[in-house]
């Protein structure tokens, strides 16, 4: 049985959750997060790419999103962030648990034929197609309240890597498209 997932409708809107091997708590640093906004935001100006609600938290991205060719998009995100963030793991002066996420990375990369040196994001991911209303505000809701579900802010809007500040007014870290 594949690991892929298969996309019933590429016409369709998806909730997608890609989360980091080990639930490791990478998305701690800026510079981190900086690579995922960058690789989303050059999706939506390469590959067609519309999304419609983000959320960065420590170890996992949430994505409300469509594409014509979604799955592909999702695996040239994963490869470009994976890269380039564990680059910036080994080239950082500041980063404290190098040694441990490096370790980690490598680990989860030799259980695996088909990933190189590392593996930074778990194999596939989890991907919710959202065919009715019900189900998008369900899932809308849930992604902006993360945040602070965990603690980490009284309101949705207050973190900054989630497109929380665009539903409550305010311009956000990436251009979205409003679920109304």
């Amino acid at each position: 049985m594949s690991l892929k997932y298969k996309f019933s409708s590429p016409d369709y809107i998806y909730f997608v959750t890609l989360t980091v091997v080990e639930w490791a708590d990478v998305f701690t640093r800026r510079e981190y997060c900086e690579k995922v906004c960058e690789s989303i935001n050059y999706c939506q100006q390469k590959k067609n790419l519309t999304v419609y609600a983000w959320c960065i938290m420590t170890n996992h991205v949430h994505l409300i999103c469509s594409a014509p060719k979604l799955p592909d998009v999702m695996r040239d995100l994963k490869k470009y962030t994976s890269r380039f963030i564990v680059d910036a793991i080994k080239s950082s002066p500041k980063e404290s648990r190098k040694n441990w996420l490096l370790w980690m990375f490598k680990s989860a990369a030799e259980k695996s034929a088909s990933h190189g040196d590392y593996q930074f994001w778990q194999t596939g991911g989890h991907y919710v197609e959202l065919s009715n209303n019900e189900l998008m505000k369900q899932r809308l809701k849930y992604l902006h309240r993360n945040p602070v579900e965990a603690g980490f802010v009284e309101e949705p809007e207050q973190w900054y890597y989630s497109s929380a500040r665009d539903y409550a007014g305010q311009k956000g870290r990436l251009e979205v498209v409003l679920i109304e």
